[in-house]
């Protein structure tokens, strides 16, 4: 089977986390969003076992109730005393973009409740204190198929964005929603048609000087 690469690399290289561009106005269909899901399911799984869950949340009372504890991790999170805030340096490519994304965020942590759908990504198992090993496996066993999700809704005139601002209290989102207690969540995406026709490629450091050959630092000969 011969694929269009240029419809792929395109998909690739512009399905961004959708902020200020999510159409809140406009339901999404409930299909839509099962189909995004199934696509994401064929996803890799650690050692088959599929352990992952997905909860699709529509209610508004609940969205606006998750949002507020979203909000609240979010001023803990943009404090100038935050332990998460990095000082880039000047002429950093980063840095030239920071503004830009604080203004994204804070626009999202302000209008979250607003999205038609959260779709919040979960998996059975706790290893925060567990070995790295552990860790790896059973992020790296669930975290993929919120991406595919992500790639599918995109194809699909859909928009999301990759948040984990509301595990500052995840302990009370999962019990808002009936969580069991040994379920990991990992993500939370806002979902909803997004407004205008496209997106272009981020502006990204180059992978070239990220990447290293058979040692580290290594470059390619």
């Amino acid at each position: 089977m011969n694929m269009d690469l240029e419809t792929v690399d395109h998909l690739l290289t512009t399905t961004r986390s959708v902020r200020k561009r999510l159409d809140f106005s406009r339901p999404v269909e409930p299909e839509l969003i099962e189909k995004c899901i199934d696509i994401a399911f064929q996803s890799p799984t650690g050692s088959n076992m599929q352990g992952w869950r997905v909860m699709v949340i529509t209610d508004p009372e609940k969205r606006r109730a998750i949002a507020d504890y979203y909000r609240a991790g979010f001023k803990a999170y943009a404090a100038p005393d935050s332990p998460f805030r990095v000082e880039l340096p000047s002429g950093d490519l980063r840095a030239e973009q920071q503004d830009r994304v604080i203004d994204s965020a804070t626009y999202l942590a302000e209008h979250l409740h607003e999205a038609p759908a959260f779709v919040l990504f979960l998996i059975e198992g706790r290893v925060e204190e567990g070995p790295v090993v552990a860790q790896a496996s059973i992020y790296g066993s669930f975290l993929p198929a919120a991406w595919s999700f992500m790639l599918a809704a995109r194809a699909r005139g859909l928009g999301s964005a990759w948040t984990t601002i509301h595990l500052f209290y995840e302990k009370e989102v999962s019990e808002l929603l009936g969580v069991p207690p040994e379920f990991t969540q990992g993500v939370l995406l806002p979902v909803a048609y997004f407004t205008g026709k496209d997106f272009k490629p981020a502006k990204r450091i180059d992978p070239r000087t990220l990447t290293s050959w058979e040692s580290w630092g290594n470059a390619r000969s």
